[in-house]
């Protein structure tokens, strides 16, 4: 039996990977250049000061750490949310669900102007949490490694990921997330934690797998690297009107 949770490939390998890095290297490089400079300093201020909610609940730093990256883990949530709910913020996150497979590649392609809207919430994430330079790290430590596992094709038997999916994010979840179906998408929004899709009411469990991405943009033309970099700036129809 194939180990491949969706075995449907509609572009090749290469080809995808290779268009996938490339976006992904834009936005690393305003992770890099622009976001973590603000997000370190200003973690640090806050730090020196004892800013924010973590330093008025818990007492010793191992507390804060931990409350700290639980608070950033739903900050991104509600980030996640809204790039869903805003149009403005939606045409930049679209590039991220447009991908016509879904893999470990796709955790990483995002625009990088997705990247440059964010930057000021990561910052209020931060100034309220009160989030310590290491709590960032240790946070976004988790968050890559939780996104590259649950936008993994990795099959895991049924009834162990349906146990996983209770606690965190994982493969059919999020592959449900990126089915080519407005309902589907508008469901299982954590990026680590699964608890705050438990407590909002969009947590969406199902084993089979549809297909991926937007019912307007299903075939390679509609998804090259250029055609990426420009979408968030087309003028278009609704996205969902087409059906698959």
């Amino acid at each position: 039996m194939s180990r491949a949770l969706r075995n449907r490939q509609r572009e090749p390998k290469l080809v995808r990977d290779a268009r996938n890095f490339a976006l992904a290297a834009g936005a690393a490089l305003v992770m890099q250049v622009v976001e973590k400079p603000v997000a370190m300093r200003l973690a640090g201020y806050v730090e020196r000061n004892q800013l924010g909610l973590v330093h008025w609940i818990a007492k010793s730093r191992a507390a804060r750490l931990v409350l700290s990256v639980i608070l950033l883990d739903y900050g991104l949530y509600v980030w996640h949310v809204l790039t869903h709910k805003v149009p403005q913020l939606w045409r930049f996150h679209l590039v991220h669900h447009v991908d016509l497979d879904l893999d470990a590649s796709t955790a990483v392609r995002f625009h990088f102007g997705e990247m440059l809207l964010s930057i000021p919430w990561r910052a209020a994430q931060i100034r309220v949490v009160g989030a310590s330079p290491l709590a960032v790290s240790v946070w976004q430590t988790f968050l890559l490694a939780s996104i590259l596992f649950h936008h993994s094709n990795v099959r895991l038997p049924v009834r162990l990921e349906r146990a996983l999916s209770f606690f965190i994010m994982t493969p059919r979840l999020h592959g449900t997330h990126h089915e080519a179906r407005r309902e589907h998408a508008n469901s299982n929004w954590s990026s680590g934690l699964i608890i705050w899709d438990l407590l909002h009411g969009t947590y969406k469990w199902r084993a089979a797998q549809g297909t991926i991405g937007v019912p307007a943009f299903q075939s390679p033309e509609d998804v090259s690297l250029a055609r990426c970099i420009l979408l968030p700036f087309e003028v278009r129809l609704d996205e969902w009107d087409a059906r698959v």
